[in-house]
């Protein structure tokens, strides 16, 4: 019996089994790392993916698409974004710049519409000083064209002001964008992305060309002739106010001068004329 006990007393204070001792606070087994050594191929094909993908995105939102208006696709390299208008001797010609580089294009169509427009009053303007001076009126109208509008009967007057009112109202509700009332200054004077200035599609006779090359054409006849009809206009206007002489009769004035004819032979006593 003493002898067993000394047995298990010394088994008590004998050294531990080799076997390794688990602690409660590891919560894994201990592994050994890996460190895994970038590749340089594959880093440099990532970024040439990359490069790629961001070459093909700034692409796709930088060149949108744009619709050509009657063969006029807006160029902002070209003088004017290539509208049509120019020839020679003179070709492309703004000495006051306002179509100088740095203007949107937004100003660039609204300037052409006030071109074309202005340009197509006066060649009817033109027709009308010759035709009202020269043909006899319905209401009695004579004299020099800038003396008859003030000739007019009431009732005529009001029907002509409407009709001119009513036309300049359609032509805004096709080629300018709607007021926002709330942000103003988002839609002055701002015109329709879609919209070509001056093509209101009024084309009664089918004069417009359906050729892109055509149209440009005819679109820079009616430019001369706006331009050379507004400059027309101003100056008959201008000698209409100093002489109150007609257009014809400001021709037959200076043929009698030029002939040696007193022009004044004829006038009364106190008679300007």
């Amino acid at each position: 019996a003493i002898f067993a006990a000394y047995i298990a007393t010394a088994t008590a204070f004998a050294p531990a089994p080799s076997t390794p001792a688990k602690f409660s606070l590891q919560s894994t087994p201990t592994e050994e790392e890996t460190i895994a050594t970038p590749n340089p191929e594959s880093t440099i094909d990532a970024d040439a993916i990359v490069a790629n993908a961001a070459a093909t995105s700034a692409t796709t939102t930088t060149t949108p698409k744009i619709t050509p208006l009657n063969g006029w696709t807006p160029n902002e390299s070209l003088p004017c974004y290539g509208l049509p208008g120019s020839l020679p001797p003179t070709g492309y010609f703004d000495p006051l710049g306002f179509a100088q580089n740095g203007i949107s294009l937004n100003e660039i169509k609204r300037n052409r519409e006030a071109e074309v427009m202005h340009g197509r009053v006066a060649m009817i303007a033109t027709v009308g000083y010759f035709v009202g001076e020269t043909f006899p009126s319905p209401f009695g109208i004579t004299g020099p064209a800038n003396d008859q509008l003030q000739q007019m009967p009431l009732p005529a007057f009001i029907l002509l002001s409407t009709a001119i009112a009513a036309t300049e109202l359609n032509r805004a509700r096709i080629g300018w964008v709607e007021p926002d009332f709330g942000n103003w200054s988002k839609t002055l004077w701002k015109l329709r992305e879609g919209y070509y200035p001056g093509d209101i599609g009024f084309d009664p006779l089918g004069f417009k060309p359906k050729d892109a090359k055509a149209f440009a054409g005819m679109q820079t006849r009616e430019l001369q002739n706006g331009r050379l009809a507004m400059i027309g206009v101003a100056g008959m206007c201008a000698q209409e106010l100093v002489n109150h002489r007609t257009i014809v009769g400001t021709i037959e004035f200076y043929q009698k001068v030029y002939s040696g004819i007193d022009p004044y032979a004829a006038c009364g006593e106190g008679v300007i004329c």
